[in-house]
């Protein structure tokens, strides 16, 4: 049955956090945001707090906590900005899950430890210039040279690009395989050939890390291959299952920040002699934003339910993702229209919330590619039966 109240140390967690960000994050992030400073001290905090490995299994240094802590941990470090959150949901989301579950024992204890501790720094390399959501796109490749693989490519918009010590990059062992030639492999940034630069000028989330790895004649340990040759593909739709169900989490914790601060300016902004929020048309606004941020908990709740039941989620997570983070960047611009002009300006937080609010729509599987995803599961065409045969490492039970 499913139960969705909060234990006291889910409780715990949320109240540690909310203090956290209020005291750590909030007062600073306006200057961060404009310096385009990623502050990296705020992840060495959150190791400190044994939060970068929350839902990673003790016996790999991680706190052994469940997935719904982690959607509150994403959700309280979106309330702050979503730069934070971005981090948790790559270092934890994509890599460090992905480690967990694909990795052999001699990975998990070299890599997945000291990320789970947060000595060490996990980032994702899936996308690429010219291959976003057409993963079988991707030009990068590795070719096997006796104990070791040769990695030429580059990767864009990777999140901790310039922090990250290890990185999962999928590269084309077999280009004439599609999807079935593609492979991961662990890469440090100390191995000759790995490179990376910053992105700058993005729209929103400027507070965060985001660039380019470029690889040119990376040897990488044969040992460091993910999962079997070939099985890239798999790898990286298991891993969009963690990571899209981190951002939907975060994408409540912005739709939060946007109701807070418009129900405090309700109450501070008079015109026609009373609180702005004694107009109808305002509160139509508040009610919206406090209607969706219930919903969205609810589905993301539902899908961190079924993955602590070991049941297959994928249509759930999906729906989560898409509906949250369409409801944040709704949130997000009606918070800019009940400031008026004063939300057009960096005077207030909203203008950083509608920015912030639309990479989430298009990362992580855009929005068009759920929408089309919640088609095919209505209409018979998708089946998570199917992609279960798909995925023979598929962790989840049948229900």
């Amino acid at each position: 049955m499913m139960n969705f109240a909060l234990t006291e140390e889910q409780e715990a967690v949320r109240k540690m956090l909310r203090s956290f960000v209020d005291k750590e994050i909030i007062p600073y992030i306006q200057e961060w945001d404009a310096n385009w400073h990623f502050e990296t001290s705020i992840m060495k905090r959150l190791a400190e707090l044994d939060l970068m490995g929350v839902c990673i299994p003790e016996q790999y240094g991680g706190a052994g906590m469940d997935y719904n802590t982690l959607a509150i941990v994403c959700e309280e470090l979106e309330r702050g900005d979503t730069a934070f959150r971005t981090a948790v949901s790559v270092h934890t989301g994509l890599n460090s899950m992905t480690l967990l579950q694909w990795g052999n024992e001699f990975q998990k204890e070299k890599y997945l430890v000291p990320q789970a501790k947060g000595e060490k720094i996990g980032a994702f390399g899936l996308t690429e210039p010219n291959a976003g959501s057409d993963v079988a796109a991707m030009q990068t490749t590795a070719r096997r040279d006796g104990d070791e693989y040769i990695i030429n490519g580059s990767k864009t918009w990777i999140s901790l690009c310039d922090v990250a010590d290890h990185f999962l990059i999928f590269a084309k062992t077999d280009k004439d395989k599609g999807h079935h030639g593609i492979s991961c492999f662990i890469v440090e940034r100390t191995y000759p050939g790995v490179s990376t630069k910053a992105i700058k000028g993005k729209l929103g989330i400027r507070a965060g890390n985001t660039g380019e790895v470029f690889l040119e004649e990376v040897r990488v340990p044969a040992e460091n291959m993910l999962g079997d040759e070939g099985e890239g593909f798999k790898i990286a739709m298991s891993a969009l299952d963690n990571g899209r169900f981190t951002v939907a989490a975060g994408a409540c914790g912005l739709i939060n920040a946007s109701l807070e601060a418009s129900v405090k300016y309700c109450h501070e902004r008079k015109t026609f002699g009373k609180e702005i929020g004694k107009h109808q048309l305002v509160q139509q606004m508040i009610a919206k934003m406090s209607s969706n941020l219930e919903i969205s908990r609810l589905l993301v709740y539902r899908a961190g339910w079924l993955k602590n039941e070991g049941k297959r989620n994928t249509r759930e997570t999906s729906l989560a993702k898409w509906i949250a983070c369409d409801a944040a960047f709704e949130a997000a611009s009606d918070a800019v229209q009940v400031h008026g002009a004063y939300g057009y300006s960096n005077e207030y937080p909203v203008e950083r919330f509608l920015r912030n609010a639309k990479a989430p729509v298009i990362y992580e599987g855009t929005r068009e590619i759920h929408t089309i995803m919640q088609a095919e599961y209505a209409l018979g065409y998708r089946s998570d039966k199917a992609l279960r045969q798909m995925l023979p490492s598929w962790p989840f039970e049948e229900e």
